[in-house]
């Protein structure tokens, strides 16, 4: 990944996680009392609210508009109150309301790629376990015996798409790469499909690393 494309990635990755949050999750924590949300084959969208993120656009009932524009002006068109789930966890980084939408196609393709194939993979994995996206990190992820998996779109620690296996209590071994537990950085290059398998692969693995 070039530098440039990488400045664009990590841009439209704060911008879409920021809407996750404020333009979403906000809303329906104010409403339902809830952070979680679902991936979508093109994007993401609310569990308790009819409000989601498709393509290029925020869409609600009878209406959508696209992610480019204020922020505020956005959440007035969708008639909702732009900003994050103030009292569900510490509020970092949130997207300003006055903030101007820029939004890159070509990584906002390669984040709902890496969601959507996270939420495939966990329930490949993990059958009985149910996937959600929290807007506080922008991961897919899911939880089975003490041991979190998901996909990060990536991070202070890593920028871009990673899967993830997280044991609550710390493991030791070349397998673990990572402080939190062990990484595996994602191709840009591949489709849902072939992320899906490889993502997959990666979550046994870890299952058998444990």
């Amino acid at each position: 990944m070039s530098d440039g494309f990488g400045k664009v990635y990590v841009e439209t990755r704060r911008q879409l996680r920021g809407i996750a949050e404020s333009l979403i999750a906000g809303p329906q924590y104010r409403a339902a009392g809830t952070i979680r949300l679902a991936v979508r084959p093109d994007g993401f969208a609310g569990v308790a609210i009819p409000l989601s993120v498709r393509g290029a656009e925020l869409v609600w009932p009878n209406g959508a508009a696209a992610l480019a524009g204020r922020v505020d002006a956005l959440a007035k068109a969708a008639g909702v109150h732009a900003a994050p789930p103030d009292g569900a966890y510490e509020i970092v980084d949130a997207l300003p309301a006055d903030a101007v939408l820029d939004i890159d196609g070509h990584a906002a393709g390669w984040i709902c790629r890496s969601h959507y194939a996270g939420g495939h993979a966990i329930k490949t994995v993990l059958p009985d376990q149910h996937p959600v996206l929290w807007p506080e990190h922008f991961d897919v992820a899911a939880t089975d015996d003490e041991v979190n998996y998901g996909v990060s779109v990536g991070d202070d620690y890593h920028p871009t798409p990673y899967a993830y296996v997280g044991p609550w209590t710390q493991r030791t071994g070349p397998f673990w790469n990572a402080p939190f537990g062990a990484v595996y950085p994602l191709d840009p290059a591949h489709d849902v499909d072939t992320l899906t398998a490889h993502i997959a692969e990666f979550f046994r693995r870890g299952q058998m690393e444990l």
